[in-house]
């Protein structure tokens, strides 16, 4: 039997509040025996909203009162500052006080980095926390960060981010030497900006397996593992695959609605798109990790429904059991001892 796992729960966050969260905490508790929750927030609310559920849940689920709530328009700053007993900060306290082993959030992206960093505080030699989650490729999914919390970024941050990416992903694939590439605006070693070349460098001469430059589409349709961009550039990517996501969905919802005989093919080909919804469904890759700092937080959409975060709380879990924070210091450690003797000898 596996360990048990204590996850803390922020749950006034998101667009459709504690029901949506309280929905998803039951039936992660109900498909994973090992998972123990507790839901943060407002005491009276939520014991309203687990009747004969919280029973059934019996010692696995406990609640936690909080008196605040971040809203998705607020300042990080206010949050940080004006909102100690805020869901979301509890949440992260506990992970602090080491009452949870790790905290998921739907709340606002900012306050929630802003949170965790001035609680929990960066890994040693980790300059900045970076968000990065898995999105669906034709080799099923690759890790990509930053996804938004720094819109510029130096080429010793970069570097950083590509340890963290690849340790990231052996922990939870298993994968011996996940392949890094580094977002650029072509594929040849003269295209770039300085900063991207100097972490090429960098990735180059330390143990990690580079795979070189690699360009937008490339993120969907190369074999790689890891892709590591600033924050700006990788919020913008995201963005724009979500969007053509839902453009294609329309699309072909629009096509096989059209006339009676395409009404005809879309029930013979109802197996196939359903296979297709699914493998495009963003709710499988709900939950980005906050990564780089001592602690593990994970950020689900501010709009994800029941199944979403699920999703997100059984990423919480696996990070948790596979020590992620703990592996990244290690292969920081070792891929930074590396670097000096590799470059020193290409000189």
């Amino acid at each position: 039997m596996m360990a048990p796992v204590t996850l803390a729960i922020d749950a006034m966050s998101g667009d459709h509040g504690h029901d949506v969260v309280v929905s998803a905490c039951l039936h992660a508790l109900e498909k994973h025996p090992e998972l123990h929750l507790i839901l943060v927030g407002d005491e009276r609310q939520l014991h309203k909203a687990l009747p004969g559920a919280y029973r059934r849940a019996d010692s696995r689920l406990s609640i936690h009162h909080a008196s605040e709530r971040v809203a998705m328009d607020e300042l990080p700053s206010k949050a940080l500052r004006g909102k100690k007993d805020s869901s979301m900060r509890v949440a992260v306290d506990l992970v602090k006080k080491q009452v949870a082993q790790a905290a998921v959030s739907a709340g606002n992206t900012g306050a929630l980095m802003a949170i965790s960093k001035f609680v929990l505080k960066t890994l040693p030699g980790i300059d900045r926390p970076a968000i990065i989650s898995a999105l669906p490729t034709l080799n099923g999914a690759t890790h990509v960060l930053d996804l938004g919390a720094n819109a510029a970024c130096t080429s010793e941050q970069l570097f950083q981010f590509a340890v963290m990416g690849s340790a990231l992903v052996t922990a939870l694939q298993g994968t011996e030497r996940p392949r890094v590439a580094l977002l650029n605006i072509g594929q040849e070693e003269i295209k770039g900006n300085e900063t991207i070349k100097a972490a090429a460098a960098m990735i180059a001469g330390s143990k990690l397996n580079y795979a070189g430059f690699i360009e937008g589409d490339g993120i969907f349709l190369q074999p790689v593992d890891v892709v590591v961009c600033d924050g700006f550039v990788g919020n913008v990517a995201l963005k724009a695959g979500e969007g053509v996501a839902k453009l294609v969905r329309q699309f072909m919802r629009e096509e096989f609605t059209r006339s009676a005989r395409t009404k005809i093919l879309a029930l013979i080909a109802r197996s196939v798109l359903t296979a297709l919804s699914r493998r495009m469904d963003p709710r499988r890759y709900n939950g980005a990790s906050l990564l780089g700092l001592n602690g593990t937080v994970i950020k689900s959409h501010g709009g994800a429904d029941a199944l979403a975060f699920a999703n997100a709380i059984k990423v919480g879990m696996r990070e948790v059991e596979n020590q992620v924070p703990t592996r990244i210091q290690t292969l920081l450690q070792e891929s930074l001892a590396q670097r000096p003797a590799v470059m020193s000898a290409s000189a």
